[in-house]
């Protein structure tokens, strides 16, 4: 007996795959549907990154340590930049876990789809995909090297207060700013190439621009909602600020920061979306 639908009459239903037709269509219910494919995507992306290591997940502990102590020996002890009153080891690891994080969804998200082209023009799923699990795996990175960071605080006798509890607003910033930051990189790099060797300088300039070796307490007060655009300034002054309470807290910045972070999400959406359409085709 032939089972085949046709034998059967009923007509395969068709299934027609295309771009999205508006600046506004998202595609919210594909994404979620496809919420298996991030932890797919992110836990292949960890397991790549330690594959054949000597010392596998100590590598997220040593990266901002190192910096650490090279910041501490010459923007502390021999600058002499002040550090609100933390010793500079705490002062500068605070501040190093959001920027390395950042720094290294930046990296991943710039590649995602260069990397990801023989799945891209094989089988299709929601290319939001790519970015959102580039932004999500270095967390785990993160929250090793934050272990090391609560070592660090019972060592100095640091007393977190209630303002711990605006911690998670914080890493939210951080995360929304490299995503939106990764949506525009993704996809200028899947059609210009160089984009990646512009990466790294963007990354060392970024840090610069924000208060990762200096508070930002240096910066002059009429200047502050101008340097509080960049959304890391608000995400890393928070930081030290919600767990260490010294400081002063970054009202000044977060709400310039939050606008900005905003911005960078709905414009890096619309682009990738825009472009989501000829990705396959010039990968």
């Amino acid at each position: 007996m032939n089972s085949e639908p046709q034998a059967l009459g009923i007509k395969p239903a068709a299934l027609r795959i295309a771009p999205p037709g508006g600046w506004c269509d998202l595609s919210l219910g594909e994404l979620w549907h496809a919420r298996e494919l991030v932890y797919f995507f992110v836990w292949r992306d960890i397991k790549v990154r330690y594959k054949q290591t000597a010392i596998g997940a100590a590598w997220a502990v040593f990266q901002p340590l190192l910096t650490m102590a090279v910041f501490t020996l010459f923007f502390g002890r021999l600058a002499k930049i002040p550090s609100d009153g933390l010793p500079y080891p705490l002062f500068y690891y605070c501040a190093l876990l959001p920027w390395m994080y950042f720094a290294a969804s930046l990296q991943n998200a710039t590649n995602v789809i260069v990397e990801q082209q023989r799945v891209i023009t094989k089988v299709f799923f929601p290319r939001l995909v790519l970015p959102l699990s580039a932004v999500t795996s270095p967390l785990l990175d993160f929250a090793i090297s934050f272990l090391f960071l609560v070592l660090m605080m019972v060592y100095y006798g640091a007393r977190p207060t209630l303002s711990l509890l605006l911690l998670p607003l914080f890493l939210a910033l951080a995360i929304l700013t490299a995503l939106g930051v990764g949506l525009w990189l993704s996809a200028l790099n899947a059609i210009y190439r160089d984009i990646r060797y512009v990466v790294p300088f963007l990354v060392q300039f970024w840090m610069f621009a924000s208060p990762v070796a200096y508070p930002s307490s240096l910066v002059p007060g009429r200047w502050r909602w101008l340097y509080g655009l960049n959304p890391m300034a608000g995400v890393i002054e928070g930081f030290r600020w919600a767990l260490t309470s010294h400081g002063n807290p970054p009202s000044g910045l977060l709400a310039p920061s939050s606008t900005a972070v905003l911005l960078l999400v709905a414009s890096g959406t619309l682009y990738f979306q825009k472009m989501e359409g000829i990705i396959a085709d010039v990968v």
